[in-house]
């Protein structure tokens, strides 16, 4: 089941109290290092850089951290980005990335964390991504992927009963029982390396992360 624009919205705007710290929890906190990571792979130093889907600002911070001459940070979950202007005095919109309110090529650089699973067209989402880098820009992107591996059985358990449950104890929690679903439907890191080809993006590559239930997908705006 897809949920609608406005669904996810309001969703996320519900788990933003306790956004980062079930990030924290689900990942062991590795998603530190994963946006840190993510950051380093797109942005030189001086860049103009986009965070799209921003949430409460970790990645963007990330990439200010990692080089950056200015960072804008978009989100359309006005309750995520309140928590993000707490964090540090960047550029906060708020905005859709499926229409982004900037012109053709403003950005050396674009990075997404977590963010791309949850939107209505995702084909749409990476062209919008695409247009909004100059030539030559870096894109990054991070998300969850399907796992794979030894390890594949563990995460199930963890993303389809575990993180649900954990969810629940906190408030507005409840949202993360909706986690499993995005990942089974979002394709697969080979998909969507293929998906950023047609897209517009060269010299696309992916990692994968903890063990491969994260991707990191790279790609030079064509």
């Amino acid at each position: 089941m897809t949920l609608a624009p406005d669904a996810v919205r309001t969703m996320f705007d519900r788990i933003a109290p306790v956004y980062d710290v079930m990030n924290r929890v689900m990942t062991a906190g590795l998603d530190v290092r994963w946006r840190r990571l993510a950051a380093e792979a797109a942005v030189r130093r001086g860049d103009r850089v986009l965070d799209a889907a921003c949430g409460t600002g970790d990645l963007a911070i990330a990439d200010l951290k990692a080089g950056a001459g200015k960072v804008t940070g978009l989100d359309f979950s006005e309750q995520m980005l309140a928590r993000a202007r707490k964090k540090a005095p960047l550029e906060w919109i708020r905005g859709d990335l499926l229409a982004l309110p900037f012109a053709d090529g403003t950005f050396d650089a674009a990075t997404v964390g977590f963010g791309v699973r949850n939107v209505a067209d995702l084909e749409l989402a990476l062209r919008e991504l695409r247009r909004v880098l100059r030539p030559g820009g870096r894109l990054a992107v991070l998300e969850i992927t399907q796992p794979r591996g030894a390890l594949k059985p563990f995460y199930s358990l963890w993303f389809d009963r575990i993180v649900p449950l954990l969810g629940k104890v906190l408030p507005g929690g409840s949202a993360y029982t909706y986690l499993p679903a995005s990942v089974r439907r979002f394709p697969s890191a080979e998909r969507l390396a293929a998906l950023l080809r047609d897209c517009g993006f060269g010299e696309v590559r992916f990692r994968l992360l903890g063990g491969s239930i994260v991707a990191l997908h790279t790609g030079i705006a064509a």
